[in-house]
């Protein structure tokens, strides 16, 4: 967990580009550093048109041996066969909701501009539906695109799409990401970069979502690089990885010369956890201070300092919660899971493949939801306040000697 203001320059520039210099800062630590600033700029997250995977429910469960004896039990019992690589879920929050907790805790909380990106997983959806409402919101077109390689999958946050090329860029991302090749990435990478005003981030660089194994993911991930850095522009400090994930995010950052830069990764109700601080006013301004002067200011915001734990616990809440102000078919959770229907070949919501909700789940569900208890929350983050403080301690020394 970062404690104090750290400003990075790195040596050794490439070429003659300019050094990058990435700042981070804590609004805990440094409740007034945002007044320098004009504008604040969300990055990296979801609306309800990103489709988000539901293996992590077996990854998560073979880590606690009774969550897994009770899902297999369970599975056992399903009169329809679970295949969770077949089924995924929605984030609650529709496009304009997720454009307003981004945009209010910006000029609410913090008093300035708001430059907002969402960037759904391979969708353009949710920045095309808010620029056709009948007030507008003029919102990047931007995507989180995944990159299969190597039997890994990269994930780049791609910002400020052309308009007039959005679309039939994306039918070129879609292509590859369904039958990668190594020319065609090259291909698609060195077209993005031609365009001056679009960013290239490198989203959580050091996730091993398939779960290859440290030494064979860094050797596909160090291939990556060695074949693509040239067009990444900035590589991602995620508010949804712990800190010591973010920091060896900061040393590869160094070692390829690349400006740090921030991703809320936001998939629930709970606004982004860091942004950017600029004195930029339109979101291609931003890009050229990124992509050209390569200065960058991070500000982690208060929810960052808080257990990962409870803010995943919380984020499940929040997709579990019943929305009854939501357009219908996406009110209850059940009707944004969907699940292979085997029958026709086609997802369909849970909701049109059961009458009711398995009487199991309420009792898991209602163990989550004792999260939102002040009392049981603030227990949580007591508890564990000894270990994060001697954790955060190491973590300032080992920033302020780097």
């Amino acid at each position: 967990m970062p404690e104090f203001d750290i400003l990075i320059m790195n040596s050794n520039p490439l070429g003659s580009n300019p050094l990058p210099q990435s700042r981070i800062s804590c609004i805990w630590k440094q409740p007034d550093v945002a007044t320098k600033y004009r504008t604040a700029v969300s990055l990296h997250s979801h609306t309800n048109q990103s489709k988000e995977s539901l293996l992590f429910i077996p990854a998560f469960a073979e880590k606690w041996p009774l969550l897994r004896w009770a899902l297999k039990e369970q599975i056992k019992k399903s009169v329809r066969p679970v295949d969770f690589s077949q089924a995924y879920w929605t984030p609650p929050l529709p496009p304009k909701l997720a454009f307003e907790v981004e945009s209010n805790q910006i000029e609410i909380d913090l008093e300035l501009m708001s430059l907002v990106s969402l960037t759904d997983h391979d969708s353009i959806k949710a920045p095309a539906a808010l620029r056709q409402l009948p007030d507008p919101v003029r919102i990047p077109f931007a995507v989180e695109w995944s990159v299969p390689f190597e039997g890994a999958v990269f994930h780049l946050g791609v910002h400020n799409l052309p308009e007039s090329q959005a679309h039939l860029i994306m039918d070129d991302l879609a292509a590859y990401t369904r039958n990668p090749s190594a020319p065609l990435l090259m291909e698609l990478l060195s077209a993005l970069h031609e365009f001056p005003e679009v960013l290239i981030v490198f989203n959580h660089p050091l996730w091993d979502q398939h779960c290859l194994g440290q030494l064979t993911f860094r050797s596909i991930l160090d291939r990556f690089l060695q074949n693509y850095a040239q067009f990444l522009h900035a590589f991602e400090l995620n508010a949804m990885r712990a800190w010591n994930e973010n920091k060896g995010v900061i040393q590869l950052a160094a070692v390829w010369q690349r400006p740090l830069i921030s991703g809320g990764d936001r998939h629930g109700c709970e606004p982004s956890g860091n942004l950017n601080l600029t004195c930029a006013t339109s979101f291609s301004d931003f890009v050229g201070e990124i992509r050209l002067e390569r200065l960058s200011h991070i500000l982690f915001m208060p929810q960052y300092a808080e257990l990962l734990g409870i803010r995943f616990m919380q984020t499940v809440i929040d997709t579990i919660r019943d929305y009854p102000e939501h357009p219908v078919g996406s009110r209850r959770w059940d009707e944004r899971v969907f699940h292979m229907d085997f029958q026709t070949g086609y997802h369909r919501p849970l909701s049109a493949l059961w009458k009711a909700p398995p009487p199991y789940l309420g009792r898991i569900f209602s163990v989550f939801r004792m999260v939102e208890n002040a009392s049981v929350r603030h227990a949580l983050n007591f508890t564990f306040r000894e270990k994060s403080e001697a954790q955060r301690a190491l973590d300032a020394s080992h920033e302020v000697s780097a």
